[in-house]
């Protein structure tokens, strides 16, 4: 017998396609102080990713991560894009693709 440790987060159809395959998945579920840490941590791997391979799958998998933090937070998606409508607004975004390279004190 073969037994591979992952000890991650992983998304809810993910036993269901492992026991399809012929294995068995073992998991356990959360509680919320464990759930936020390992969010983060799936937060992390997904950029990770994403910056590894430059693709839009992997992009998409890093919303969905935010998406679910969101949701923990219980913060509902369209306040969150107004917060972020508001940031841009105040601050700008990075249409102009600006690079600060100094700031100069006198």
């Amino acid at each position: 017998m073969k037994v591979i440790t992952y000890n991650k987060l992983i998304r809810d159809k993910i036993p269901e396609i492992i026991e399809k395959s012929g294995k068995k998945a073992i998991t356990k579920k959360l509680d919320n102080e464990n759930y936020k840490k390992f969010l983060d941590q799936k937060l992390s791997e997904e950029l990770q990713e994403y910056l590894d391979s430059d693709s839009v799958n992997e992009l998409a998998d890093l919303v969905e991560v935010i998406h679910a933090i969101l949701k923990y937070k219980r913060i509902e998606i369209p306040d969150f894009y107004d917060i972020q409508k508001k940031k841009a607004k105040e601050r700008g975004a990075f249409n102009q693709r600006l690079l600060l390279l100094e700031v100069i004190e006198e």
